[in-house]
């Protein structure tokens, strides 16, 4: 568990993000910016409709393994015979109907089946991971957004404050208390001062873009965001839990399962093959068989034949072994795969509980330097009163008290979204683990187990529809800039 000085850090972040916000009664939240990209962004919704088309790959190796049934027929007309062939017929109709049964096929479709499976469960943990990614992404663009608010209105501030020291230094210019050198300093940091308020106002444009790409709304009037749950004490504790939980871990792991599947799929096309048959034929000559002698010939036929038909691979050109030395290959590349992401997983969740670890530290560091700060201009302006401080000290002073300020934004920013992503890495940030609960959430599974049983032919799905919204469905924002 987390210290009690971090546990109050940590939820002093989301305190003091309301400090520098008003929250009208309509503004919305975190959850409900998580809830809205959920149900409507692109990028989730193409990864489940991935998700459904992979659960097809089961009944589509379980169709392997079932019984086939075709029915054919037919209608010849002889419009030419050969001249010696008497009794020959003008006109021939029929029809034949075709049944297999597999029987065994050297375990190729049992371990193809499995692998499927394999696969499908690699897909779901793979769908996890593209909704903790997103869910990343939205609360970055969400604190970006938060952020670039109360850097603008700190910078409009120092505009407004820097305008009221040009005024007073052009004044106290006037009746010889200061120098023209006094003027130009001061119209030079206002200056300064506007075009970081235009740069400022530039990145709040980009973050609410971002903002909008991903959840698909404009932002509104943001609440703070709420505190973030207990985090683990130690990096070792957070590896423990990415290490069960980690999505990209999981799918690493179900795909090199299912590569080895593959293998024994591919050994099976060595091994002999038994399946049953029926065939049944009806042929009907529409009484023209015989010709003249017609009458002594049957005109309609039917004949059955059921069987068993065994196949034993002699020599396939090699294919075969190369066949099984592919998917040992490819069963190799799984393994280390599987190791590879296990060290991405263990370094990712270290550095992102360093990062966390160090922002708390950085919160600490710039509130004790706007404190500090807000004494020194306090003191700066007294002393200017008094003559022992010039203009251009109370313009340094002023301008360090808002690097701080925005440095104090920016790291509470950063510790908030650092401790999602230590979340995400151990694999605890999707819709289930934050209590979504503005509907039912989406469970890929629901439809594995729906298209696993399937056999009829003509069972298809409605017609493809999108789920997502547009943003060229929003109305266009118009940026303002507060000072006109």
């Amino acid at each position: 568990m987390m210290s009690m000085r971090a546990r109050a850090t940590l939820i002093s972040i989301g305190a003091a993000a309301a400090a520098l916000a008003t929250v009208p009664v309509s503004a919305e939240t975190l959850r409900g910016a998580l809830l809205e990209a959920y149900q409507t962004n692109p990028t989730l919704n193409a990864a489940r409709a991935g998700q459904r088309a992979n659960d097809e790959n089961v009944p589509l190796t379980l169709a392997d393994g079932r019984p086939s049934v075709s029915v054919s027929g037919f209608y010849n007309e002889n419009v030419r015979t050969s001249p010696n062939s008497f009794t020959a017929p003008s006109r021939i109709t029929g029809g034949q109907a075709d049944a297999t049964l597999p029987i065994y096929q050297g375990g190729t479709v049992r371990n193809r089946i499995r692998a499927a499976r394999d696969r499908v469960e690699a897909g779901q943990a793979d769908l996890r991971s593209t909704e903790a990614n997103l869910f990343t992404q939205v609360v970055g663009a969400y604190l970006d957004v938060i952020s670039n608010r109360n850097i603008v209105e700190l910078n409009t501030n120092q505009v407004r404050v820097l305008d009221t020291n040009l005024q007073a230094t052009s004044d106290r210019f006037e009746i010889g208390d200061l120098t023209r050198t006094d003027v130009a300093q001061a119209e030079a940091r206002l200056s300064t001062a506007r075009a970081n308020l235009d740069s400022a106002q530039a990145e709040l444009a980009a973050a609410e873009e971002n903002y909008l790409r991903l959840v698909g709304d404009w932002p509104q009037d943001l609440e703070p965001p709420p505190p973030l749950p207990d985090l683990p004490a130690t990096p070792d504790a957070a590896e423990d839990v990415a290490i069960v939980n980690n999505p990209d871990l999981i799918s690493a792991q179900q795909s090199a399962e299912a590569a080895r599947r593959d293998i024994a799929a591919a050994r099976g096309a060595r091994l002999p093959r038994l399946e049953a048959f029926a065939r049944g034929n009806y042929t009907n000559y529409l009484d023209t068989l015989g010709g003249p002698l017609g009458n002594q010939f049957v005109q309609e036929e039917t004949t059955a034949t059921v069987g068993l038909r065994a196949t034993l691979p002699i020599y396939q050109g090699g294919q075969p072994a190369a066949r099984v030395r592919q998917t040992q290959a490819l069963r190799t590349q799984a393994m280390e795969t599987v190791i590879a992401t296990e060290r991405a997983v263990v370094a990712d969740v270290r550095a992102a509980f360093s990062r966390y670890r160090a922002t708390l530290q950085v919160i600490d560091a710039t509130q004790t330097a706007v404190e500090a700060n807000e004494l020194a201009l306090e003191g700066v302006r007294a002393e200017n009163s008094v003559g022992l401080r010039t203009i251009l000290d109370i313009l340094n002073a002023e301008q360090e008290l808002l690097n701080s300020q925005v440095d104090l934004v920016t790291a509470r920013r950063n510790a908030y979204v650092a401790g999602f992503n230590l979340l995400a890495a151990m694999g605890q940030a999707e819709a289930q683990d934050l209590g979504l609960d503005g509907g039912v959430l989406y469970d890929p599974s629901v439809n594995y187990e729906r298209v696993d049983d399937q056999f009829f032919d003509w069972n298809d799905d409605p017609r493809p529809v999108t789920q997502s919204t547009r943003t060229v469905d929003n109305p266009e924002r118009v940026v303002t800039n507060p000072e006109n």
